[in-house]
């Protein structure tokens, strides 16, 4: 078990931690969340024994780190996965952590083989992606197979696979009784992963708690209840009956009633009692996201704004009238329309449609004389030149006999040169020849 009081930690000014005390309790994955700068990664070298702390002390069993007996048989830690000597190999690498502890050569190989890394095991850890530098973190902390862990951001890098064999990793190291203390930013696969949260910000301690009831404490569950949208009056009488029986009502963007005070079955029983026809009527939950988001959005020392682009627009030419906002811009479900046409048009109408020749290839007009029901034109073909009708052959204006030419007008510029032959001349002086 971990257990920390008042941890304090201060560096100058600035305080990293303050009175800072938990527990991490054996057999369960706890999550260490906080927003960047909040003090979990001093919090854990403070755990871990490689800072000190300015108040306040840190135990892991009963003792500090620095007095554990062969600690890293005891405890396993990944807080910086790119910690490597790049022109080591990863079995030297973990060869060298194994005999500065005493554990056996072979059991290098084993955990190799549980992360993944056996057939790159001869290979310099300096041409390792983000995720086999993870991996090869990960199997640094269980090289001892320890019964305390700690992780600081262990799915950092990895892919899906990744993702979800670490998140079965700790599942299986918590079942068997051990310590796991992961901190991540990840809430979603914090979501699937842990047990039990512990949330600081700003140094100070926010939450410690299940995720349960975290996502309890900091949300409100609600109802989405739908009506026949054909019927807009039917909303409006559910939404007054509902009203008078107790609930909180409030429209979304998209026609649906959003409930809260009422359990579902008596809203089915109102919606019953009025009769109204339900087209929905679902339970939601927030996530752990969103119960996150809300217990530290006053925790958050790094905020984003919006980019103003200042100086970099173009100006708009005389006359011309600024975009208009795209309504549901932003709103999830929103998509952005297809870019404009040729020609201004921001849809293009349908194929046949009034008024509007038959389209080509690349809604290129069409050529003429071309079916409407004729297969798109080849774009890379080349053009046909178009017979008059009055010169086409056994039309009853064609001449029989072919008539004299026509004097041709002298050209208003001189011909353009011929094509270059085929072969190049033979070169008569030197400088031809370079």
């Amino acid at each position: 078990m971990i257990e920390a009081v008042g941890l304090t930690k201060r560096y100058g000014d600035k305080t990293a931690v303050y009175n800072l005390s938990f527990q991490v309790r054996p057999g369960a994955v706890t999550g260490f969340l906080g927003p960047n700068g909040s003090g979990k990664s001093t919090t854990m070298r403070m755990i871990l024994g490689l800072d000190n702390p300015t108040a306040g002390h840190v135990s892991i069993g009963g003792y500090p780190y620095r007095k554990l007996p062969n600690a890293p048989r005891q405890v396993g830690a990944l807080l910086d996965a790119k910690a490597v000597h790049g022109g080591r190999a990863a079995r030297n690498h973990l060869l060298s952590l194994a005999q500065l502890s005493g554990i056996p050569a072979r059991r290098v190989d084993e955990v190799l083989g549980v992360v993944g890394l056996q057939d790159v095991a001869r290979k310099r850890s300096k041409g390792f992606s983000l995720g086999m530098g993870q991996r090869l973190g990960i199997a640094a902390a269980l090289l001892g197979d320890p019964q305390v862990l700690l992780f600081d951001e262990p799915v950092n890098g990895l892919d899906p696979e990744g993702i979800l064999w670490v998140r079965n990793l700790m599942k299986s190291l918590a079942a068997e009784g051990r310590t796991v203390f992961v901190s991540s930013h990840l809430m979603s696969e914090m979501a699937l992963t842990a047990d039990h949260l512990i949330v600081i910000g700003r140094g100070q301690l926010l939450a410690d708690m299940s995720v349960k009831d975290f996502i309890a404490a900091n949300s409100a569950g609600f109802a989405r209840v739908r009506t026949p949208d054909t019927e807009p009056q039917l909303r409006e009488k559910l939404a007054g009956a509902l009203t008078e029986a107790g609930g909180h009502v409030l429209p979304e963007q998209d026609g649906a009633l959003r409930v809260t005070g009422l359990p579902l079955p008596r809203i089915s029983d109102v919606a019953h009692d009025t009769d109204v026809r339900l087209w929905e009527l679902s339970p939601h939950q927030a996530s752990l996201e969103e119960a996150y988001m809300r217990m530290t959005q006053g925790a958050v020392d790094y905020r984003s704004t919006v980019d103003q682009k200042e100086g970099l627009q173009q100006p708009l030419p005389p006359g011309a009238q600024p975009p208009m906002p795209v309504a549901g811009q932003g709103q999830p479900g929103w998509y952005a329309p297809p870019p404009p046409q040729q020609g201004g048009q921001p849809f293009a109408p349908p194929q046949g449609a009034p008024g509007r020749p038959p389209a080509g290839a690349y809604g290129a007009p069409a050529a003429p004389g071309s079916s409407p029901d004729a297969g798109p034109a080849n774009p890379y073909a080349q053009q046909v030149p178009q017979t008059p009708p009055s010169q086409a052959p056994g039309h009853p204006a064609a001449p029989q006999a072919a008539a004299a030419p026509a004097p041709q007008q002298a050209p208003a510029q001189p011909p353009a040169p011929a094509a270059a032959p085929s072969a190049p001349a033979a070169p008569t002086k030197p400088e031809d020849a370079r």
